[in-house]
């Protein structure tokens, strides 16, 4: 380079003779040549870091009879490419052959392949032809691995999520949030099983029409503020609820092009979504009378003791739904239930709800049998808790306000709150008397102070005696 800027400054110098200057050009032409051939040099002996590597695979026109007369691997796999399509590829395995599209991935610097089908199910000329259609939408910047076109709705996709999505950390959905979600998506419009009049559409039914793609921010924000008419907290908790599903869909290839993931972000949605308070309903003991009376006439008995017992044991609502007669060991003194932390867990059989429980009829394996159910035991009590609700003349209670009241009458009542911890199966806490786990006799006699406390303040007889 400094011997070419020597040339040129040496061919500026004014009066130049004419043998001199042409013998300068010359030089110079010499050095600008060699430079030329080296650069092309460089530049064909370098490969590109994102270019595919040189195939060494075989190759061949595809046909019915070419592919037939590929001769199967007795283990692995095999490539061999169309010479008319050179994405296109039939990959041979011990007992089959398939069309693939093979495709190189420029940011992974790897090959990336798709299945098509099989070579018996499709013409050459048809997989050809996706494998064509696979190069268009790759060179219009989209996946070619993704398989589920831009018009997949929400409601496409909603079953699926049903069927394979799970809460971080479980195994699967609980089976009471389950069906919140699938009341949450559903179109309404079908016979109530009680009352009169059809379903309503759930909070969620509106978004099951929209495309994936069409999911953003605005479009949650214009759903949220029609729902709220409806009710603010039935709002919030379907937006909770959808975006779980979002976040799901963001962890699946298939979807994951599709979504934004950031539509139902708690903080994108903060400024729609209110804000939710901790519920603290719960029974006073002034209204302990008139509730156990509303609920004991009942006319539906195993609703009625079902009601009991959730107060009596403060345990959540599924769980003494599904409670089976093989987990009631009356010599033991014992129930054995599903537990939201552990796999199961062990209480004690205290004397009143043993009698509750004795007293109901075998319909079938669950101790709160209802025929009407598809899983078989109480579900739904919601009902026959408002209608005792009513007829005692008592403000709106929640079910699980029956289990806070448990909590509140074995403080009440002078239980540890360890032990008030362990039968209700809270989640294993410091925080109370440095949380020890104690022996099923030592917590039955806890569990039968707070039942007598609960029935001497409902004036129900206890031990033979009226209070």
């Amino acid at each position: 380079m400094s011997a070419s800027l020597a040339i040129l400054d040496a061919l500026k110098t004014p009066g130049l003779p004419d043998a001199q200057r042409l013998a300068l050009v010359a030089a110079l032409e010499s050095l600008t040549a060699g430079a030329e051939a080296l650069a092309t040099k460089t530049i064909s002996t370098r490969k590109p870091r994102s270019a595919a590597p040189e195939r060494k695979a075989e190759s061949v026109r595809l046909t019915r009879e070419s592919i037939a007369a590929m001769e199967l691997p007795k283990a692995g796999e095999r490539l061999v490419y169309d010479t008319a399509c050179q994405q296109l590829a039939v990959r041979l395995r011990p007992g089959s052959r398939t069309y693939v599209f093979v495709m190189w991935d420029r940011e992974r610097r790897r090959a990336v392949k798709v299945t098509l089908g099989k070579a018996g199910a499709l013409t050459p000329e048809q997989a050809r032809a996706q494998a064509q259609r696979k190069v268009a939408e790759v060179a219009d910047g989209k996946d070619a691995r993704r398989k589920v076109p831009d018009s997949v709705t929400v409601g496409d996709v909603w079953p699926v999520y049903l069927r394979e999505g799970k809460p971080r950390k479980k195994e699967a959905w609980k089976p009471r949030y389950r069906l919140d979600l699938e009341r949450a998506a559903a179109p309404g419009g079908e016979t109530k099983k009680r009352g009169q009049g059809v379903t309503k559409p759930g909070p969620l039914a509106s978004l099951m029409g929209l495309r994936l793609s069409e999911i953003n921010r605005d479009a949650l924000s214009t759903w949220h503020a029609e729902q709220a008419k409806r009710g603010p907290v039935q709002a919030a908790r379907a937006a909770a609820m959808f975006a779980g599903f979002i976040a799901w869909c963001g962890t699946r290839t298939d979807y994951r092009e599709l979504v934004d993931e950031t539509a139902a972000k708690a903080s994108n949605l903060a400024h729609v979504l209110p804000a939710l308070k901790r519920r603290t309903d719960a029974l006073d003991r002034a209204h302990l009378p008139a509730w156990f009376a509303a609920v004991r006439a009942l006319p539906n008995a195993t609703a009625a003791a079902y009601l009991q017992a959730l107060v009596l044991t403060g345990a959540r609502r599924e769980e003494m739904g599904a409670l089976a007669w093989a987990d009631v060991d009356t010599k033991a003194g014992t129930l054995t239930i599903n537990d939201k932390f552990e796999a199961r867990r062990t209480i004690p059989l205290t004397s009143h709800l043993a009698g509750l429980i004795d007293a109901l009829p075998r319909l079938n394996a669950f101790v709160f049998a209802s025929p009407t159910a598809k899983s078989g035991h109480i579900a739904e009590p919601r009902s026959p808790l408002e209608d005792a609700l009513n007829a005692a003349e008592l403000p709106h209670l929640s079910i699980h306000g029956l289990r806070r009241s448990f909590a509140l009458f074995g403080e009440a009542a002078g239980v540890p709150a360890g032990a008030v911890a362990q039968i209700m199966g809270h989640k294993p806490s410091a925080t109370h008397e440095g949380y020890k786990p104690r022996r099923i006799e030592d917590l039955r006699e806890h569990a039968e102070r707070i039942e007598k406390f609960i029935l001497e303040r409902a004036r129900i007889v206890v031990d033979g005696e009226t209070p």
